[in-house]
């Protein structure tokens, strides 16, 4: 896979024109095999290409993603399109007036937007089975799935038609397709990168966070999205694994990687697990069901039945229930900040998700040893850390001809840093590496 770092050194150094990169991207990401693509944004595309071209024959600097291509999931804003969020409810909405903050930075640091991806209906669902778009392919094995809701986004990166994705994760939904699909996906410390200009989910929950195949690439675009440096170094992050259901449905290579990871340092629990993801499945439902109650009321039957069933759901709960998840949040936030303080520790291991990809054909996975959809349970690892606003960097690990698998690396809040140190460490041990089926080919050498 050719990164975005060595593809923006290429433009840079006048080895490929931007356009001639864009062009390659849109071409690959035209057959779409993976069902991943929502629009191709050609004109666009091949426009902020040519301006790229330009500064550089200027003698100028076009930023650390000069020409690289890249794909948001379909609730970014766009200037001059619609914000769908995957559903057919807003097909006919107003186009949008103005770029997500997220794309303004990519695009001052040079990177350029070639097409908006596949996802779960208003990003309820860990499957990204759309009913107006289809179900996302896994590139490792189309008969899987590629995960939700930012599936598109995971996809296109693991068929290695671009370098980088974005995608958005309110219980999970980067951290399981970047597991299933053998990435890098962050889930940011909650409400770090900028969320302006993207269609809202669940507001205490919902963060934005890119793929990659390249865990350079990933501390690259971190610190352009959060206009900060990438100052990881110095002490050796401190590990713990993380025990209780996080040591429960979890495939036997997970075990031995966290095993070997941590080695002999010390295994946390969270008290009332259970009650936390549940309060996390209350907020989702409760701040989904708000946000589309008017919309319910007018055009319930435009919505896919799996998300409108969900949504008048939550749209019924009592706020009492909602205050009281919402308390149990702070009271649970207060006490693992408390319990990794005076553990000493800055990185705790846990599993992505609880199985590799599951079969389109049957989308339900292994829970306590009873199926359940995958669509709502492939989160089973990932919510809890959600509920606690903590930063969670999905690793995938290496284990060659057979599917992919990711483990999270979770810091304290504001320690995305500290993550990548870690992965980093996890690399050079051998234990952590990105690999696709795909490959950025270079056509345009």
């Amino acid at each position: 896979m050719i990164s975005a770092l060595e593809q923006a050194a290429a433009v840079r150094a006048g080895r490929v024109r931007a356009r001639d990169l864009a062009q390659v991207a849109l071409d690959r990401l035209a057959v779409d095999e993976h069902a991943a693509v929502t629009r191709l944004l050609a004109a666009r595309a091949l426009d902020e290409a040519d301006r790229i071209d330009a500064m550089l024959a200027a003698g100028q600097d076009p930023g650390v993603l000069a020409g690289v291509p890249y794909g948001v999931k379909d609730l970014f804003d766009v200037a001059g399109e619609v914000t769908t969020a995957g559903s057919a409810v807003r097909a006919q909405a107003a186009p949008a007036s103005h770029d997500a903050e997220a794309v303004r930075r990519l695009q001052a640091a040079g990177a350029v937007l070639v097409a908006t991806l596949n996802m779960d209906e208003f990003a309820y669902g860990f499957a990204t089975i759309n009913a107006r778009h289809g179900t996302t392919r896994n590139p490792h094995d189309p008969a899987r799935l590629a995960g939700g809701s930012s599936g598109g986004s995971a996809a296109v990166v693991a068929a290695g038609h671009l370098a980088f994705a974005l995608g958005s994760d309110t219980n999970g939904s980067i951290r399981v397709p970047a597991s299933l699909c053998g990435l890098y996906g962050l889930k940011p410390t909650h409400a770090d990168l900028p969320l302006e200009g993207t269609f809202p989910f669940a507001h205490s929950f919902d963060d934005i966070g890119p793929f990659t195949g390249s865990l350079a690439d990933m501390r690259a675009i971190w610190s352009v999205l959060s206009a900060r440096p990438d100052d990881a170094g110095g002490d050796v992050p401190r590990l713990a694994a993380l025990g209780g259901r996080f040591a429960e449905n979890r495939d036997p290579f997970q075990a031995e990687a966290i095993a070997r990871i941590v080695g002999e340092g010390p295994v946390l629990s969270f008290p009332d697990l259970a009650r936390y993801r549940s309060a996390a499945f209350l907020i989702t439902a409760y701040e989904g069901g708000a946000l589309h109650r008017e919309t319910l009321a007018r055009a319930a039957m435009d919505y896919d039945p799996a998300v409108r069933d969900r949504l008048i759901a939550g749209s019924l709960l009592p706020a009492t229930l909602y205050e009281a998840a919402q308390d149990l949040r702070a009271t649970a936030r207060d006490h693992v900040d408390t319990m990794m303080e005076e553990a000493g520790v800055d990185v705790m291991v846990a599993p992505g998700t609880p199985c590799v990809a599951p079969l389109i054909a049957d989308p339900r996975i292994a829970i306590d040893g009873a199926l359940v959809p995958a669509r709502a349970d492939l989160g089973i690892h990932t919510q809890p850390i959600t509920f606690l606003g903590l930063p969670s960097l999905c690793v995938p690990l290496a284990r060659e001809g057979q599917l992919p698998l990711g483990i999270q690396l979770i810091g304290r809040r504001f320690g995305e840093t500290a993550l990548f140190a870690c992965a980093q460490m996890l690399e050079e041990r051998g234990i952590v590496g990105a690999r696709a089926p795909g490959a950025i080919s270079k056509e345009w050498q």
